[in-house]
């Protein structure tokens, strides 16, 4: 049999065809546009995605036997708010995770509401880019549209959507929403309340590899497939990209070198740090997870290589690197603001530390190495839970780089575990949909024997030290530097 995984990313859609041994058969990619209509304003059309998405299974599935195409299951940006009104037409452009928009309203849940109470509702915090925010924003700006919310929705879970005609989300999504009960996997009575919305307005939650329902006749016919399709409920795309890489069960680490960047802990227990610096949100297996996420990672270099520099040679500036641990310029990596540890969406990008003798190649190695230090911070605090993590997977965009890899493995001390397929949540889509029709046990028989480790980067006890140095003066930057950020933000 033949399953599709959806990953519906912020740049694209990428779909791919597995089979029931796990062998990917075709990938296909398709764009679409964000749009930025005010500084620190993130938005898509939720109708691009499905035109997208139509227009992508349709090249996937154009040479294979569509009759054995058995499921569709997805991974997906999180966090972004769809809104539908009652004749399911999209109210409004979709906000997305990386829109900070929401800051006054997440000052109003933190501090008016209160940070204790919000982690006991739903064991995290606000941060601009989760949902409920939005959905006060919504209510606060846009009054109007407010009015005419029939359903709310994730991004995934329109397209999920579209295609059965269930309203339905998965625990490791709707945990990113802050309306979400993460430890009873169940809607938060109280923030649906703080928020002025009904439950009947919400989704229906299935756990990440259960069948939601099946293709709709009309898609059916469209695609040329077969209305017995299971669609199943998939994940956040940090999870469906962590089953994807094996990251399932207890005490199993992920980082993703995406758009956005991560650090997952998987964990079979419910687990919450004081701060809540770090996200605590359900996990795709069945079980939880621990999250660091920063909103700008692979982002930064493509930002720096596209944009200020111009040049699409990537691994030609890559070359000229050569003096790791050793570079005298800093970069933080907070160019849409930021969330893991920090929750600071004013915190803006900047180098510091150039001179007369800076190079081309020392702000290249800066904007790398800067991530890496970023995804420490959370790492840090993972640590600080007496979470002993010794080695990582690593997927994402930014693992394509052999160099950001070693970078990784040094600046956090980690042994990297690189895997045969890096397609991340795509492929943790298809897996989930395979679960769903009864090719494996659970999720974490699906990882056991599918998730290959083919490589494995090792840190250097000297590289190590030196990056332990540098690390120590980078943490020291963003304290120093967070009073101006209101300022010129």
């Amino acid at each position: 049999m033949l399953y599709i995984g959806v990953d519906l990313g912020t740049s694209a859609v990428k779909l791919l065809l597995m089979n029931e041994k796990g062998g990917i058969e075709k990938i296909v990619s398709r764009e679409y546009p964000i749009y930025f209509p005010q500084a620190g304003w993130s938005q898509q059309n939720p109708e691009d995605w499905y035109r997208e998405t139509i227009a992508g299974i349709k090249e996937l599935v154009s040479e294979c036997d569509k009759s054995q195409v058995a499921g569709i299951s997805f991974g997906g940006q999180m966090h972004g708010l769809v809104i539908l009104d009652k004749d399911d037409n999209v109210i409004r452009p979709a906000i997305l995770w990386n829109d900070g928009r929401t800051y006054k309203e997440c000052d109003y849940l933190n501090n008016v509401i209160g940070k204790d109470k919000l982690s006991e509702y739903t064991a995290n915090i606000s941060f601009t880019g989760f949902t409920a925010p939005k959905v006060l924003w919504i209510k606060n700006n846009e009054p109007e549209n407010f009015a005419k919310i029939e359903k709310i929705m994730l991004p995934k879970d329109y397209i999920a959507y579209m295609l059965s005609g269930v309203h339905c989300t998965d625990v490791s999504d709707a945990s990113g929403m802050l309306l979400f009960d993460v430890k009873n996997k169940c809607w938060s009575k109280e923030m649906l309340d703080i928020c002025g919305i009904k439950e009947s307005q919400m989704a229906k939650i299935f756990e990440s590899y259960e069948t939601v329902g099946t293709l709709k006749a009309d898609v059916a016919a469209e695609l040329g497939l077969s209305t017995n399709v299971k669609i199943v409920a998939g994940a956040g795309d940090n999870a469906a990209a962590a089953v994807g890489t094996g990251t399932v069960g207890d005490g199993n680490c992920n980082i993703s070198l995406g758009t956005s960047g991560t650090i997952f802990i998987s964990s079979k227990k419910f687990g919450v740090d004081a701060n809540n610096a770090l996200h605590a949100f359900a996990h795709a297996d069945g079980a939880y997870h621990l999250m660091g996420c920063m909103l700008s990672a692979a982002s930064c270099n493509k930002w720096w290589m596209d944009d200020i520099i111009g040049t699409d040679a990537y691994a030609e500036e890559q070359k000229k690197i050569t003096k790791l641990g050793e570079n005298h310029v800093y970069f933080l990596p907070y160019l849409m603001g930021e969330r893991s540890p920090h929750n600071d969406p004013n915190a803006r990008g900047c180098f510091i530390g150039m001179t007369m003798d800076t190079t081309r190649a020392d702000m290249t190695q800066a904007v790398l190495e800067g991530v890496a230090f970023a995804l420490r911070d959370s790492l840090e605090v993972a640590r600080s839970l007496g979470i002993k993590i010794e080695r990582t997977k690593i997927c994402g965009g930014g693992a394509k780089s052999p160099l950001w890899k070693k970078m990784i493995a040094n600046i956090m001390n980690l042994k990297v575990d690189v895997i045969a397929s890096e397609e991340g949540p795509a492929y943790g889509g298809a897996m989930l949909a395979a679960v769903a029709n009864g090719e494996f046990a659970s999720v974490e028989d699906a990882a056991a024997k599918l998730v290959k480790v083919v490589d494995t980067v090792e840190p250097t006890p000297e590289l190590v030290a030196k990056y332990e140095e540098r690390y120590q003066k980078f943490k020291k930057i963003y304290p120093a530097v967070k009073a101006l950020f209101p300022e010129i933000a």
